[in-house]
């Protein structure tokens, strides 16, 4: 059901699509769809009222919310919220963020401003709807959230059919059959491993699958499904299915706003943000060190991690972890502080301000400068947030701007304009600061980003095992196949119950074929290795690097700092290695299986 949030994201970006590509008919049609999204039921509407207006230009988060009446094995009648989560625009950065929180984790419940005790985080929505889910995650994370979007079961379903299917990479076998046994009080699932076109019904039930496995991959299911969204969306979507996907849309998703009711325009800007992100600027977040037994527990200090990687995506995380994977030193932009020069203007109202934090600044040792003229340090204008502007025509200036925001948090990065006030205001240093209401006489330590190490790759050289299941496979299709000749310490082919560990199918209805390695971990984690000619597929939509490794082009595909997928291209067919569910292979782990590819002639 998470996955029904990340239809958000893919849903508003689906919409605009709409509005630019459609004919002028589809054009009306769209706002009063937009219209009918709106808030409309009590609970909702109820809620909404505890949401917080979003300032110009600023971040929008919103928080989704999806739900279901279950019939059947998992039957309720009480709706419960299966998904929980948070997503995060960000205009200025060009970057969305989700963060997900396990529906089995015990917090602090909110329906009101006291909270009613500790209980597992999908409770509040049965104690009290919406309003409790939102103000018990207003509560645990500190974040302000601008929208609400409440999507029920049955239109995750209808939604992704209206679509005309998901293209999924199915990590390994699921299987279940309900039996109505006490011990089998799961769905049921059959699905095969392997790059594949879902229907809503398989979707769904691979996002919710929770059987064998816990939340924590179940939200990895769910993200993954959101991108993939995202992908086909942008590769692959169709103006014809419009109609039909809107209606579904509208039929299923209520949303909430803070201070007044969504308008299509609003619709439009963040889908065609989502449309237009560049590469490596979709970052899935998650609370680290979660255990769970009966329920799930998560430390502090760990919440509040996610939650600052949620709110201040890093972009060069995956930069990086890439050159340290490669074994590459990245060379620092930022000046050092005794270089960058700081005028800071006060833009809070409060006297004294500005004053304090030069004097903050300069103990930090940046050198600080009087506005230009003798002109007093008052801003033309007042600001929430702290405004950090940087002098373009000076190199390192946008570096140094990003180092200092660390510390001003939180704090937006402009250019500085060309002309007006405050360029009239600039002594020309190569930063311009604009104190803001959320500065309270302190700056943050100062903590130097951790640079990520190289690791020697966690690897065995083995090239047995895939070569006796490849080899009676390649003259059923059509490319060389290629043989994983190293492997992650600990792994093995994984035969699935009744299955084999490596899987032959048809792949785009008939066009093409594909071949599925499946590899088990010894911490039960599952990798694979995709062979296809389907060179098309919409997964590769996104890569975040393109290099050259050992003389073959790879295609690395990052999720934040870990290395997800690895592809090469070569005789008319793809070749891609795929990380766990939750990323468990090192980067270096990853590169040095996709480097181990040989053909079948060839593997020793």
């Amino acid at each position: 059901m998470r996955l029904l949030g990340r239809i958000l994201v893919g849903s508003l970006l689906v919409l605009t699509s709409l509005a630019v590509g459609a004919a002028g008919g589809s054009y009306l049609y769209f706002h009063q769809s937009v219209s009918d999204v709106q808030a409309h039921t009590p609970q909702v509407i109820k809620a909404e009222k505890s949401l917080d207006v979003v300032p110009a230009n600023a971040p929008a988060i919103a928080l989704i919310i999806g739900y279901d009446q279950r019939k059947g094995a998992e039957f309720s009648d009480t709706s419960r919220s299966d998904t929980i989560m948070l997503v995060r625009a960000d205009p200025r950065t060009k970057t969305i963020s989700m963060l997900s929180f396990p529906r089995d984790l015990d917090v602090p419940i909110y329906c009101g401003s006291v909270s009613s005790g500790l209980d597992r985080i999908n409770s509040a929505y049965a104690r009290c709807n919406a309003k409790g889910t939102l103000l018990t995650v207003k509560h645990l994370t500190g974040l302000p959230v601008n929208y609400l979007i409440t999507v029920n079961f049955h239109g995750f379903k209808e939604v992704v059919d209206k679509l005309g299917g998901i293209w999924l990479d199915i990590d390994r076998r699921y299987y279940n059959k309900n039996t109505g046994a006490a011990y089998d009080d799961y769905a049921n699932i059959n699905l095969q491993p392997g790059y594949q076109q879902l229907t809503g019904q398989q979707a769904l039930d691979f996002v919710r699958f929770r059987h064998t496995d816990d939340d924590l991959h179940r939200n990895a299911r769910q993200q993954q499904f959101v991108r993939a969204f995202r992908d086909q969306a942008r590769s692959s979507f169709s103006p014809l299915k419009i109609p039909g996907l809107v209606t579904a849309v509208t039929h299923n998703i209520e949303v909430g706003e803070g201070g007044r009711k969504l308008s299509g325009s609003e619709v439009l800007r963040y889908a065609l943000f989502a449309y237009e992100l560049p590469s490596g600027h979709v970052f899935q977040d998650r609370i680290e060190n979660v255990q769970c037994m009966v329920g799930c527990t998560a430390a502090p200090e760990d919440v509040q991690q996610a939650v600052q990687q949620f709110a201040s995506p890093d972009l060069e995380a995956s930069k990086s972890a890439n050159a340290a994977a490669l074994g590459q030193r990245r060379r620092q932009t930022a000046p050092p502080p005794s270089r960058v020069t700081v005028t800071v203007l006060n833009g809070n109202g409060i006297p004294g301000a500005a004053a304090n934090l030069s004097y903050l600044l300069a103990q930090r040792g940046y050198p600080t400068a009087a506005p230009a003229r003798g002109q007093a340090a008052d801003a033309p204008v007042r600001v929430f947030h702290t405004k950090i502007y940087y002098n373009a025509a000076r190199a390192g200036s946008p570096a140094a701007a990003k180092a200092l925001k660390a510390s001003l948090e939180p704090a937006d990065v402009e250019k500085l304009p060309r002309r007006g006030r405050l360029r009239a205001l600039d002594s020309g240093s190569l930063l311009l600061v604009v104190v803001g209401e959320t500065f309270h006489g302190a700056i943050a330590p100062v903590s130097a980003p951790a640079t990520p190490a190289h690791h020697p790759a966690a690897v065995v050289y083995d090239a047995a095992p895939g070569k006796e299941l490849l080899q009676p496979l390649q003259k059923k299709v059509r490319f060389p196949l290629l043989v994983p000749t190293v492997v992650e310490s600990g792994s093995v082919p994984d035969p699935a119950p009744g299955d084999k560990p490596v899987r032959m199918y048809w792949i785009n209805g008939r066009e093409n074929k594909a071949v599925r390695l499946v590899f088990r971990t010894g911490g039960n984690e599952y990798w694979g290795v995709e062979e296809t000619d389907f060179e098309d597929a919409p997964i590769l939509a996104d890569k975040s690097f393109r290099h050259d490794l050992g003389g073959r082009e790879f295609d690395l595909y990052y999720n934040g700092s870990h290395l997800h997928m690895v592809v090469s291209h070569a005789h008319g067919a793809t070749y891609w290695v795929v990380n766990t569910l939750l990323d468990s292979l090192s980067n270096e782990t990853m590169l040095a299986i996709a480097k181990g590819l040989k053909p079948l002639s060839a593997a020793h």
